[in-house]
C-alpha cells in the first residue's frame, strides 16, 4: 500500500524561499497548470471522512487520484492511489460522465500553477512544489511516497527537511478546504 507523506505551508516571501531551496540543492524539474477535479461521493460526505475523489488535468497528461484520511496529527500523511489516464480531453470527459452516472456530483475545481522539484534529504529524494493556487495563494509542498514500513521514517525526513528550510505553520488543509473556505458558493467544473 503506497502512502503519500506531505507538509504544506503558507509562501510569504517566494524569492526568499527559492533561495533556501537552491541553497539546500533543490533541482527544479519543470512546471505545470494543474486544474483538480473534485468529486462528493453520493453514499459518504468526503468532508466527514476526511477523503477525496479527483480528476487531475496537468498540462497534456491526466490522472483519476483517490486519497484516504489524514493518519497522522502532524503532517498529511494518507493513503493515496493514482491512476494514469490515457491522453486527450476526452478521456477525462469520459471519467466525468462515469462518475455521474455512478451518483458522483462535482464539488469544485482548484487550478493552480506548481514549479516541480526535487531535492535529496537524508537519502531521500523529496518532490517539491511550489504551488500559485488561484483563490487561495502560494504554498510550498513537500512529499516522500512511502509503504508502510517506510512511513516514520519518511515523516521524519519531512519534518526535518521543513525544519531545515525555516518553514512553520504547517497547512494540514487540503487546496480544496481552502479553496472553498473562500468561496461561499464555488462553482462546480
Amino acid at each position: 500500500m503506497s502512502f503519500e507523506v506531505e507538509q504544506k505551508f503558507a509562501v510569504t516571501d517566494p524569492a526568499d524561499l527559492r533561495h533556501r531551496l537552491l541553497q539546500a540543492g533543490v533541482q527544479w524539474t519543470g512546471q505545470v497548470c494543474q486544474a483538480d477535479h473534485y468529486f462528493a461521493h453520493p453514499a459518504r460526505d468526503f468532508a466527514q471522512t476526511d477523503e477525496a475523489l479527483r480528476i487531475r488535468r496537468s498540462d497534456d497528461r491526466t490522472f483519476v487520484t483517490y486519497k484516504g484520511p489524514k493518519i497522522d496529527a502532524t503532517t498529511k500523511t494518507r493513503r493515496e492511489i493514482e491512476l494514469p489516464l490515457p491522453d486527450g480531453q476526452t478521456v477525462a470527459d469520459d471519467w466525468q460522465r462515469l462518475l455521474d452516472a455512478l451518483g458522483f456530483t462535482p464539488v469544485a475545481c482548484v487550478r493552480k500553477r506548481r514549479q516541480k522539484g526535487i531535492l535529496v534529504w537524508q537519502q531521500a529524494t523529496v518532490d517539491i512544489a511550489l504551488d500559485d493556487v488561484d483563490g487561495v495563494g502560494q504554498y510550498v509542498e513537500l512529499e516522500l511516497q512511502a509503504d508502510e514500513e517506510s512511513l516514520d521514517t519518511a515523516r521524519q525526513q519531512i519534518l526535518s527537511l521543513a525544519e531545515h528550510l525555516g518553514l512553520s505553520d504547517a497547512q494540514r488543509r487540503s487546496y480544496l478546504e481552502l479553496f472553498l473556505e473562500r468561496r461561499s458558493s464555488p462553482e462546480p467544473c
